[in-house]
């Protein structure tokens, strides 16, 4: 039985989703009109689900946002309003909401969205279970819940950003893609004194030099082509709270610079300003490269590594995370049996062997795709090898058989493993880096790095 608490100032809502729920499932109701007494409700847990009003006199939906944010109380949100406010909407995304939906109510969208956060909450207390004591001596456990692991070194990781958290220190994630760089720095930021301020995420490696400096920095109305208005950046968006600059490797040399002067000066100017803005900013920043092989080669600078690696996290690889292939797998067999309304009870050990041999050069992000394909085709109650994804099993096939005479470097698997893909996409670079997990810009790197003769 789900715990639904309801809050809203409109008493005739109140009623009409309370009788709503009560005839369409077996849910426990309650329902609060006065929204100065939910900090006391949602503090003694007394629901699952919260469902929101956010124009409400006194304390406000996005008030009650911030506050289960701030104290990381275990509570799925949907916010439910009759003004449609994309600023709203996104402040309420960035502070976890689940879904956003208008008046009047669209029924079968809410029991959609009901039955969506309920997967998620049961999925939720099947991840909480069996921890060994080194998590159970986490601090803030709550906040880790999105990371699905039951490997004993990254635990550990865990403790050492309980540490660096609390801090305002630059952090800088070492980890190949889809190893979770951005769910530690949401960790960090959730746990650090800017939790109830901005969390923005920027991927460096997604945008052109001119595009990022106004993007990044922001810009005056007329100081180019379209400027129309004055446009607020990244950085100053993320005042008082938290920056995380992914691919920070890709990042030209000239923006690395201007970077440099954020964290050193905190300040920097608008495009097309000579005003300078104070700002005040946690700066996280990921990498899948090796820094010093960029150093060296005089595409990082030196300089800025030592602001950024002022306290450092790597993150292992799925095949270095002990029985994690199988606990994931398993994982992820329970989301998309809810998410397709498929009852594939259990995943065959020919499949478990083979997922438990791969190297995984996407990681988590792979696994989750293989998965993901695997139970959109298979129609029995076992996830069977045929319903696997043609190239994972080519590659599986190749990789097993070369094994037998000879070894490879990681490097190596991963240029094969690249190639297998792109064959498989025809060359599509979009697909080939969805099926991977990593993004179009770092496969394009890759392509370049294997020199394996694909155009742009």
């Amino acid at each position: 039985m789900a715990r639904i608490l309801i809050i809203d100032d409109n008493q005739a809502v109140l009623n009409y989703l309370k009788i709503f729920f009560l005839q369409s499932g077996d849910h426990k109701v309650t329902t609060l009109q006065d929204s100065l007494k939910a900090y006391d409700l949602i503090s003694n847990e007394v629901c699952d689900i919260l469902l929101l009003d956010m124009d409400m006199p006194n304390v406000t939906g996005l008030d009650i946002l911030k506050y289960i944010s701030k104290n990381n109380i275990n509570v799925i949100t949907i916010v439910i309003t009759g003004v449609e406010d994309i600023d709203l909407a996104i402040s309420a995304m960035k502070l976890g909401t689940c879904d956003y939906l208008l008046k009047p109510i669209d029924e079968k969208k809410l029991l959609q969205t009901i039955d969506k956060a309920l997967s998620e909450l049961n999925i939720s207390k099947q991840i909480v279970t069996n921890k060994p004591v080194i998590f159970e001596n986490l601090k803030y456990k709550e906040v880790f819940k999105k990371i699905i692991t039951q490997d004993v070194n990254m635990f550990k990781i865990f403790h050492f950003v309980e540490k660096f958290a609390n801090t305002d220190n630059s952090v800088l994630i070492w980890g190949e893609s889809g190893t979770g760089k951005e769910l530690i720095a949401e960790v960090i930021h959730k746990i650090s004194n800017r939790r109830d301020k901005e969390f923005i995420a920027v991927n460096a490696g997604l945008f052109a030099n001119e595009l990022f400096n106004s993007e990044f920095f922001g810009h005056e109305k007329g100081s180019f082509t379209g400027a129309i208005k004055d446009k607020k950046g990244f950085i100053e968006e993320a005042n008082g709270g938290t920056l995380f600059l992914d691919e920070i490797g890709e990042l030209d040399l000239i923006m690395q610079v201007k970077l440099l002067r954020v964290l050193q000066e905190q300040e920097f100017f608008r495009l097309g300003s000579t005003k300078n803005i104070k700002v005040d900013v946690r700066v996280i920043a990921a990498t899948n490269k090796n820094l010093f092989e960029e150093i060296n080669r005089g595409n990082f600078r030196k300089d800025l590594f030592f602001r950024l690696n002022i306290n450092a996290i790597e993150l292992p690889p799925l095949r270095n995370r002990g029985n994690d292939v199988e606990y994931l797998s398993e994982h992820f067999l329970n989301i998309f049996n809810k998410k397709y309304n498929k009852n594939i009870q259990k995943i065959s050990n020919p499949v478990m062997d083979l997922l438990k041999s791969y190297t995984f050069p996407g990681n988590v992000r792979e696994l989750m795709n293989i998965i993901n394909s695997a139970i959109i085709v298979e129609s029995g109650k076992e996830l069977k090898k045929q319903s696997l994804p043609h190239y994972f099993l080519t590659n599986q096939d190749s990789y097993q058989s070369n094994t037998q005479v000879e070894l490879f470097s990681l490097e190596e698997v991963e240029k094969r493993h690249l190639k297998k893909i792109l064959e498989f996409t025809n060359m599509n670079r979009t697909k080939a880096a969805e099926i991977l997990g990593i993004s179009r810009v770092n496969l394009i790197a890759k392509i370049k790095k294997y020199g394996l003769g694909i155009e742009k």
